[in-house]
């Protein structure tokens, strides 16, 4: 088996075990930027697929005549043709490598960086100012979890440890999981109400696209602040601008947009009450070796004729 690896942006698969274990036993070749024309994947019949740092357009599959099996890592598949891949006969196959731990600690940060006012603080004593900013701990505050999957669970332990309240909301409640995760388990308006920090961990879909509205940013206090790690559109970003730029609510630490990259000139740019980075959640030293090893085990076994888990039609 011939094994493409793609996107390696990071040059982090070659440290990896999963990726010394599938080159045990196929030929692997890793692409540390973009591959250009497909033609330079005619040969693979396997292809490790990182995130939707690639779009697999039904145009890209009919170039593809060789292609087998897509090994995509993560848990969405949004961004690959699954109907063409189906009748070109190829395997969309899940190598989720678990919940992201670092999209968890980042959410962390994001609060951190907002209540004591670290980039703006950064900034003023490297222009040679040394300002005093009155800084808000994060011991005490109520943090409000929207979505306790994985993540969102996560986050809830950190957040204990930081001597934290925590409350949460998920589409499908659960007293059992919220209390595991040392969250008390609530509606949504009321999470709103409540919190200091608004974190954001729930999946986009349908019934998510949209959730924090006009309606719902305006229940929140003026002094709490909304983070979101999860995905861009769960929030009104029109909405979230206005409470922003109006100070309806204290602050926003984003790392997920409507559109990324964020076109030039974007109104969050324009804003002293935000931090945003650019999607740093996953890419992670670790998150890399978790899909390596997902990969990898989803390639052999394939490789051995064992049943893979696939991507079933998300579109």
């Amino acid at each position: 088996m011939r094994v493409a690896v793609l996107d390696d942006i990071h040059q982090a698969y070659e440290q990896t075990a999963g990726l010394a274990r599938l080159r045990a036993r196929a030929e692997v070749r890793v692409f540390t930027g973009p591959f250009g024309d497909p033609d330079s994947l005619r040969g693979f019949d396997a292809l490790v697929a990182n995130r939707e740092r690639t779009r697999f357009t039904r145009a890209l599959i009919e170039r593809l005549p060789d292609l087998r099996i897509l090994a995509q890592t993560g848990n969405h598949a949004y961004h690959i043709d699954l109907k063409a891949a189906e009748e070109r006969g190829i395997i969309v196959a899940k190598a989720a490598g678990g919940y992201s731990s670092g999209a968890a600690e980042l959410a962390i940060g994001l609060a951190i960086a907002l209540m004591r006012h670290i980039p703006v603080a950064d900034a003023a004593v490297k222009s040679g100012a040394w300002p005093t900013p009155l800084g808000r701990e994060l011991k005490g505050k109520t943090l409000g979890i929207v979505g306790l999957g994985h993540v969102g669970s996560h986050v809830a332990k950190l957040a204990n440890a930081f001597g934290m309240r925590v409350l949460s909301w998920s589409r499908r409640p659960d007293d059992g999981r919220a209390a595991a995760a040392g969250a008390v388990a609530c509606e949504l308006d009321e999470l709103l109400r409540a919190a200091d920090i608004v974190s954001i961990h729930a999946t986009l879909a349908a019934d998510t696209r949209g959730l924090l509205d006009q309606r719902r940013l305006a229940l929140m206090k003026s002094t709490a602040i909304l983070i979101n790690t999860a995905r861009g559109p769960i929030v009104d970003e029109a909405a979230l601008v206005a409470a922003l730029a109006h100070r309806r609510i204290a602050g926003a630490g984003l790392d997920v947009f409507d559109t990324e990259p964020l076109p030039p000139g974007h109104p969050l740019t324009t804003l002293t009450n935000v931090v945003l980075t650019p999607h740093l959640g996953w890419p992670t030293d670790k998150k890399y070796e978790d899909f390596a090893e997902a990969a990898a085990d989803v390639l052999l076994d394939y490789l051995d004729g064992r049943e893979v888990r696939r991507f079933e039609d998300q579109h």
